[in-house]
């Protein structure tokens, strides 16, 4: 009776050594798509929809920089813009370091 249960024992783990190292993978993959949805998706739209809003800026436009600089579009140039951001206070800034278009209406 024991010999019987030893070979029942033996029979089943032979097959499913390939399956557990199947399924050991899961979680792994399981894992990456999450991260994907929720971390490296998101991410990868903000970055899209701020290349966009930088290739749309124009004179004129009202902008806010990453180091909180408000001010008025005066000149574009490839990667450089000219701010105003008092009567007579120009500065230059890095395109890349605009944050944000701000409406016509907000001081």
């Amino acid at each position: 009776m024991h010999f019987l249960a030893y070979a029942m024992g033996q029979g089943g783990s032979g097959g499913g050594g390939q399956g557990g190292s199947l399924g050991a993978f899961i979680p792994l993959i399981l894992m990456f798509v999450i991260f994907y949805f929720l971390l490296i998706r998101p991410q990868q739209k903000k970055a899209k929809m701020h290349k966009q809003m930088l290739s749309a800026i124009k004179k004129g436009d009202r902008v806010v920089s990453s180091g909180g600089l408000h001010g008025v579009i005066t000149g574009i140039a490839d990667d450089v813009v000219t701010m105003e951001i008092a009567p007579k206070v120009r500065v230059k800034v890095s395109r890349g370091s605009i944050s944000g278009i701000l409406n016509k209406s907000t001081q």
